[in-house]
């Protein structure tokens, strides 16, 4: 029988149901949509540094242009002396590559390892670490004409004394055994 009709409660049945997993797909889909949005807005940013990676040649060369500039004022009444051309404010120096780098050495004991590094007659520990079972017990890190760390263990004392030699890190190392056989 064509045009038969139904009931008004069956039809508020199913159209509910409809609606809501109609209504959560539209609600996801904006959420998607505006967190896309806010991503590109973002941009790089998230995933890489901003204003890119500059090698060592931009920076310098960046460097070199910095060159600090005079206020402006704009003098009142005319100067009574001439200008002089010799600028007033002395730049900062820049490092220069010909500056020496830090010589850096690496020792071990018994007890544990440490790097150190000298610059001209200063020494200082960069780095310090116990083996397993020991334990730093004492770090002079520095700077000083002499740095040291002491290691502890249960059965042994390891120690670690730097200093610099012609610029360069030189050890006395120490390793004692508590041991009584």
């Amino acid at each position: 029988m064509p045009g038969r009709a139904v009931p008004a409660e069956q039809t508020g049945r199913v159209r509910r149901p409809a609606v809501a997993g109609a209504g959560w797909l539209a609600a996801a889909g904006l959420a998607t949509l505006i967190g896309l949005g806010g991503i590109r807005l973002v941009g790089d940013s998230l995933t890489s540094t901003p204003g890119g990676v500059l090698s060592q040649e931009q920076v310098e060369r960046a460097l070199a242009e910095a060159t600090p500039s005079p206020p402006e004022t704009t003098p009142s009444v005319e100067p009574s002396v001439e200008p002089s051309v010799e600028p007033s404010v002395e730049p900062s120096p820049v490092p220069s590559r010909l500056e020496k780098t830090p010589v850096q050495r690496s020792f071990t004991v018994s007890g544990g390892t440490a790097v150190a590094a000298c610059q001209g007659s200063t020494a200082y520990l960069i780095s310090w670490s116990p083996t397993q079972g020991n334990r730093v017990d004492r770090a002079r890190p520095g700077p000083a004409r002499e740095v040291e760390v002491r290691f502890r263990g249960e059965d042994s004392d390891s120690e670690i004394k730097i200093s610099c030699s012609g610029g360069v890190p030189v050890a006395e190392r120490k390793d004692e055994d508590d041991d009584d056989d």
